[in-house]
């Protein structure tokens, strides 16, 4: 499954909709959804880590850690 329910690419919102910006460190996304950044599902929700904040906490996204614990 890559997708919540009703996010489908028929509904819901989307991230061409909203700007992506980085949940740890705020840096906003070249486009509408890098490549090289990395996607983790927290309690339902989507959050978007860019390059530097994904390379220094590998382990613990790794570990499948909540981004609240890195």
């Amino acid at each position: 499954m890559t997708s919540l329910p009703g996010e489908g690419e028929q509904g819901g919102s989307t991230a061409a909709s909203r700007p992506v910006v980085c949940a740890r460190c705020g840096t906003p996304a070249d486009g509408p959804q890098p490549v090289t950044w990395t996607c983790s599902v927290e309690s339902g929700v989507r959050r978007y880590f860019c390059e530097s904040c994904s390379r220094e906490n590998l382990r613990a996204i790794e570990g499948r850690l909540d981004s609240a614990w890195w």
